[in-house]
Order: C-alpha cells, then sequence, then structure tokens
C-alpha cells in the first residue's frame, strides 16, 4: 500500500506543484484532499508554465488519474474553466474524479467571504474572497451543497433554501445588500449537472481499492501547515486541515494505510495575507527574495511577504505532520549572498524559545534568533546530484536539515521539471 502525503511545511507556496509533478510520473493518482480554489500550483514542463488552482497537479502526468476528493469545496466553474484552459493546450482531462461528497462553492457563499472582509475592516483575515471559509462553514453547520445534489433538483433547492435563510437575513440586515434568490441560485447550479457528470465518482471506494491493489497514491494538501484550522497560526488560517491527518478524512483512507508523509520546505520562508511572521523582512533582501523568487500568488495575485528561513516552524511541521521526509526548493534564489540569515529559535520576553511557542500572544511577540551560514555565488541550476553543489551549498542543506527533524530527500535548483536533485527516492 504505497501511500504517500505530500504537504506545505511552511505556510503554503512551497513548491508543491513542482514536487507532485516530479513524482507525478511514478504514481498511478494524485489526490486533492481540502481546500479549494485558494490554493495555486505553478509547474514548469519543458518551456511551458501551468498554473493550477483546483486540479491536482498530477492531471499534468499521462497515465495517472487525478482525483478530487470529499474534502475539497470546488467552485464548479473554476473547475470547468480550468479543465477547458488545459484541454486548449492539449493535455488530456478524461481521467480525472470528482468526489460526490465534495462540497460545492455557491455564489452565495462567495458573496458572503467578500463582505464579511469588507465588513470586518482592519480586523480582517486576509482571505482570496473565493467563497472558501463560507462553504466550509456551511459544511460543518450542515446546510452545505455537495456535488451529488446537483443530481435531485428537490433536494437541492431545499438545501438552498435552508442556507438563504439565514444569510439573506444578514445580507439585508447588516449588510444592507438585496436578498439572493433561491431560484436564480437553483438554477445556475443545475446548470453544472451535466459538464460535471462525466467526472463524479465514488472516489474513497476506487481509492481504496487502488491501494488494496497496490497501487501508488499521492495525497497532495494545498495550502500549508502554518495554514492549518487546527494547527496553524489562527485565526489567520484557511479553512481545512492541509496537515497530514486531513488526508485521511478528506480522501476517505485510513491513516494505516499512509506510508510516507513529505514536507515541502522552502529555502527561504514566505507567506501570504495577514497575521505573524517572525523572520519577515522589509529590507532590500526581502525585496531581493520577492523578486528573484518571482513570488507572487498563483492564485491570489498579491504579492507574498519574504522572510528567511525559520528552522522553529520547520521543527514544528515535522512533529505535527509525522513528517518521514523534506524536499527542499528554491536553493537556487538563495546565490549571491555572503551570508545567509537562518532562525534557529526566537526571543520571546527575554527568554530563548526553541519550539513553535502555544500561546498567539507570545507567537505575535516572537524575535527571530539567528544563526549566520556561509553562502554561494556559483550557479546551482544545473546540478544533478548533492556533490555538484557548492560545498557551502551544502553545508547549508545538511544544517537545514538537522534543524528540521526529517532528512532532506530532494532539492529543487530551479523552477523546471528536470532542475531537481533527487537524493533519496520518495518511493
Amino acid at each position: 500500500m504505497p501511500a504517500l502525503v505530500l504537504l506545505g511545511a511552511q505556510w503554503g507556496d512551497e513548491g508543491k506543484g513542482k514536487a507532485t509533478d516530479l513524482l507525478g510520473g511514478s504514481v498511478d493518482y494524485v489526490v486533492r484532499y481540502q481546500g479549494g480554489n485558494n490554493a495555486g500550483h505553478t509547474v514548469v514542463v519543458g518551456d511551458q508554465k501551468y498554473a493550477l488552482h483546483l486540479l491536482p497537479s498530477g492531471i499534468l502526468s499521462p497515465g495517472c488519474t487525478p482525483v478530487i476528493g470529499n474534502g475539497v469545496v470546488v467552485d464548479p466553474s473554476v473547475l470547468l474553466s480550468e479543465l477547458s484552459g488545459l484541454n486548449e493546450r492539449g493535455v488530456d482531462t478524461s481521467k480525472l474524479l470528482l468526489s460526490g461528497n465534495a462540497h460545492i462553492i455557491t455564489p452565495y457563499n462567495v458573496t458572503m467571504d467578500k463582505v464579511t472582509e469588507r465588513f470586518l475592516g482592519k480586523r480582517k483575515i486576509g482571505t482570496t474572497g473565493r467563497g472558501i471559509g463560507p462553504t466550509y462553514a456551511d459544511k460543518i453547520n450542515r446546510v452545505g451543497i455537495r456535488v451529488q445534489d446537483l443530481y435531485d433538483e428537490s433536494i437541492l433547492t431545499q438545501k438552498v433554501e435552508a442556507a438563504l435563510d439565514v444569510k439573506n437575513q444578514v445580507l439585508t440586515k447588516l449588510f444592507n445588500r438585496r436578498a439572493i434568490a433561491v431560484d436564480q441560485v437553483v438554477e445556475e447550479l443545475l446548470a453544472y449537472a451535466d459538464k460535471l457528470a462525466p467526472y463524479v465518482s465514488d472516489t474513497v471506494l476506487v481509492l481504496n481499492q487502488a491501494l488494496e491493489e497496490d497501487k501508488v497514491v499521492l495525497f497532495e494538501g494545498g495550502q500549508g501547515t502554518l495554514l492549518d484550522i487546527d494547527h496553524g497560526t489562527y485565526p489567520f488560517v484557511t479553512s481545512s486541515n492541509p496537515t497530514a491527518g486531513g488526508a485521511c478524512t478528506g480522501a476517505g483512507v485510513g491513516p494505516t494505510k499512509i506510508s510516507r508523509v513529505i514536507g515541502i520546505l522552502k529555502a527561504y520562508t514566505t507567506r501570504v495575507g495577514a497575521g505573524p511572521f517572525p523572520t519577515e523582512l522589509f529590507d532590500e533582501d526581502g525585496e531581493a527574495l520577492r523578486r528573484i523568487g518571482g513570488e507572487r500568488g498563483v492564485t491570489t495575485g498579491r504579492d507574498r511577504r519574504c522572510g528567511w528561513f525559520d528552522a522553529v516552524i520547520a521543527r514544528y511541521a515535522t512533529r505535527v505532520n509525522g513528517l518521514t521526509d523534506f524536499f527542499l526548493t528554491k536553493l537556487d534564489v538563495l546565490t549571491g549572498w555572503e551570508q545567509i540569515p537562518v532562525c534557529v529559535a526566537y526571543e520571546i520576553d527575554g527568554k530563548r524559545v526553541e519550539e513553535l511557542p502555544y500561546s498567539q500572544t507570545d507567537f505575535h511577540h516572537a524575535k527571530p534568533v539567528y544563526e549566520m551560514l556561509p553562502g554561494w555565488n556559483e550557479d546551482i541550476s544545473k546540478a544533478k546530484s548533492f556533490g555538484d553543489l557548492p560545498k557551502n551549498a551544502q553545508a547549508y542543506v545538511k544544517a537545514l536539515e538537522e534543524m528540521s527533524g526529517a532528512p532532506i530527500s530532494a532539492i529543487g535548483v530551479g523552477p523546471g521539471r528536470d532542475e531537481t536533485i533527487e537524493i533519496n527516492s520518495f518511493l
């Protein structure tokens, strides 16, 4: 049962798409298990760049079956648009499987997301405004719309009515907005039914049968560990569980079937949106990381906040996910610095702290304690083995590995599919 979980070990945007694509040719199924089109993966194949938001990265690998699991929230218009865009570029998308239990992002979920963020003003979370949080809230409140509901108009209508009973009261009386018509929403959702039908499947059954047949299944998380609703920097988090446990609930497989958990770790640190970020840089170094690393959100289009590598966060990710390996990405971006700071601990109220603070207040006030590591000037993008890297680059990788608590089994030295050093096989 070779089942692997691949997830972000920081605040997301670590390069999971590249890692998933690297493995895609060796696996039978690639599964998105949480999140929605608030996530984004950029995959470079030859001279072609693909920006994926909702689709699993494995959709670019011939012979691999891409799966959208029950834990994902799906905007039908976004999904169909992505599929159409790939088809126009010659990518075969016919093997996609979509869980009938996945929840639908409705038009009113998007509306609620946008008006709520505006209403919060300075207290806003920094959501993408795509309706992700309100859809997950509906799911927990048991008024959500699932993919399978598109095929029973009576049930769909009842569920939309139940959801809008409260939401229209909020829209009209609190936000001074026009009420949303039930019939209009139902009509819009039903229009997607026939287009989505070829993909809808009992993905839980399919995946468990695949594992019983010794197929290789890769579970791909969106966002990152520090954006997990339970284990992230709450409330500046996403509305689902990108951590390894989320793969089990979001895809319907038991934890005993997971054989390896791979954390994607950027050679420095970035995050998008509001919230604490101890190593964030506001100087020329921060601008250089942003420029050289192309740090602009695939989905949001927003510039990412940039900072030095944070080993405290990496150790935390190892612990809460049970990581067996790291894939270190964007090492090439650090070429050219004479010295590279690495955060090895925090200072909080004058005390040195080496693990992520339990208290939100403490983390907000955490100041990074840096260790300086020697940099390198050599171009590493053509390196094919660990020994091809400059000695200082090798020392940097080894130091991060020791600080983070799990072996670094692969290193990204450029954006291309072939610009990766594989130290230990993930399979």
